[in-house]
């Protein structure tokens, strides 16, 4: 082969050296993996300034994690608090989450004087906006829904402005990547509610946009059609191209979780399926067409209507692909399920077992969420119980990643540097214990920053819970997909030195002819 090699003309050479170097970039990005690339930066470490106080009882769950576009370092988790009372929280850190210091959240007065449920993110010029309920009366129902921003990175929050009236559960919001001032905001209204519950199916998911940076909201318009009557957890994201989509969950007719069947009382779960929908508006959210992701969803717990878990979702806005991520329960116990939408397709791609735990293992790995980092490695983080067979009880968190577009994962990476007792929390006394409705993560071409509900410092009698946070570095900077660009630059290269030297051979055979 050398022989041959060397005989070549120069040119020719060059050619194939070329060649050799893109067929063994594009053979490595087979072998791409994340083996022993990923690793916690530091150690996991509390947000929530009472933390460390034992006398500070207070249940922080929910996380959500965003980053500043126009500052790395300024990062804001906000976290529901269910006990000793309802509220909510904004927490800023300015130096990548290293510390944290809390802001006040506003409330108007005359409706009601608690803030909850909170959920943020920051528009493209890195103005900060807060979604919140207010909550008024003996049974805590939402009041009205709000929006409050900050241009200093969440030190100050302005004067909240209103978006929905009373009833408006399970409240979030999204920017648009591109219009710094186009903002949206989801929830589910509710009619009539009874205590922890639903009273009957009908309650809308609704979609309200604010062009103004979320000074005047237009709307609300309905996203699901009326046959999905039992519709929860709306959450949206921004397409490459400004979609709007919203994924939520119908949960069919399911009446002992939407209408409290189960009087708040842990059990069985709901024997049926349930339904993963994407809803997606191409005209900013005039107008809506679904997408079904997955009808046979196997339930793995009770949960209250109010307050139910939230399947993720995830754009990548390179190419276009959605991500949805969700527990199911069809081999037996808890699983964490990926689906994929490739760009232009109209049908999910069967879904993927992200957890690496051994199949029908009877351990839970649960409530995850996904992100996309810029480089298209898909990172996704739950809840996992992998340590704790057979009682399934105490919990770790864990983070894996893919970058083949969703086909397969790493290794998992344990965040969390101990065991917490995943029955502590709101809901407890009986058998109901909530963690929460998500945790949260952020990723980067080169890290990932996860947030969960953790409940180490916590008791039955206390339900006190913290919000965690944890960092992740992944050492290896060149991915599947970049290797396959270089194999595919070293191509093109390669092939005009060739025509170029096959140009300058004809030249050179007319002038000697000449």
């Amino acid at each position: 082969m050398l022989r041959r090699i060397r005989s070549l003309s120069p040119v020719t050479r060059v050619c194939a050296a070329l060649l050799i170097a893109a067929a063994a970039l594009l053979a490595s990005s087979l072998y791409v993996g994340d083996d022993s690339a990923a690793r916690t930066v530091g150690d996991d470490a509390p947000v929530n300034a009472g933390a460390a106080d034992l006398g500070d009882i207070s249940a922080h769950n929910s996380p959500s994690l965003v980053r500043n576009p126009r500052d790395a370092d300024n990062i804001i988790v906000t976290s529901r608090i269910d006990s000793p009372d309802f509220s909510c929280a904004v927490h800023v850190s300015s130096d990548a989450g290293r510390h944290w210091t809390p802001t006040r959240v506003p409330i108007p007065p005359g409706l009601g004087r608690k803030c909850y449920a909170p959920d943020a993110v920051f528009a493209a010029d890195g103005t900060l906006h807060v979604s919140y309920v207010t909550l008024q009366g003996s049974g805590n129902t939402p009041s009205a829904a709000w929006v409050a921003s900050s241009r200093d990175g969440g030190r100050t929050l302005s004067s909240p402005r209103r978006v929905a009236g009373p009833l408006a559960f399970q409240v979030r919001i999204a920017a648009d990547p591109q219009r710094a001032n186009t903002v949206y905001v989801t929830w589910v209204q509710a009619r009539e509610v009874g205590s922890l519950k639903f009273t009957g199916p009908g309650n809308p998911v609704l979609v309200a946009r604010s062009d103004d940076g979320g000074e005047r909201w237009r709307g609300p318009v309905r996203v699901n059609p009326p046959a999905r009557g039992r519709a929860l957890a709306p959450s949206a994201a921004i397409g490459a191209r400004g979609q709007l989509y919203v994924l939520y969950l119908d949960v069919g007719n399911d009446r002992l979780d939407y209408e409290g069947g189960h009087d708040a009382f842990g059990g069985p779960p709901y024997s049926g399926r349930f339904t993963l929908v994407v809803a997606r508006s191409r005209d900013r959210g005039a107008t809506w067409e679904e997408s079904v992701v997955d009808d046979r969803v196997v339930p793995t717990t009770r949960f209250v209507a109010f307050l139910p878990p939230f399947p993720s979702l995830a754009v990548d806005r390179r190419s276009g692909r959605l991500y949805v991520a969700f527990q199911d329960g069809r081999l037996g116990s808890a699983d964490v399920w990926l689906w994929t939408l490739a760009p232009g397709s109209s049908t999910w791609r069967k879904p993927v077992r992200v957890n690496d735990t051994p199949r029908r293992d009877r351990t839970s790995q649960y409530l995850p969420r996904v992100d996309v980092a810029p480089n298209g490695r898909v990172d996704v983080v739950y809840y996992d119980r992998r340590g704790d067979a057979p009682r399934d009880v105490l919990n770790e968190v864990s983070l894996q990643s893919s970058r083949d577009g969703g086909r397969t994962f790493s290794p998992h990476v344990g965040l969390a540097s101990s065991f917490f007792d995943s029955r502590v929390g709101f809901g407890s006394e009986r058998e109901l214990a909530d963690l929460g409705s998500r945790i949260a993560i952020i990723s980067d071409e080169d890290r990932a920053v996860a947030a969960w509900s953790d409940t180490r410092s916590g008791t039955d009698a206390s339900s006190k819970q913290n919000v965690y946070r944890a960092a992740v570095r992944f050492d290896r900077s060149s991915s599947a997909a970049d290797l396959r660009r270089y194999a595919a630059i070293v191509l093109v290269v390669a092939g005009l030195i060739a025509a170029g030297a096959a140009g300058y051979r004809r030249r050179s055979r007319i002038a000697h002819a000449g």
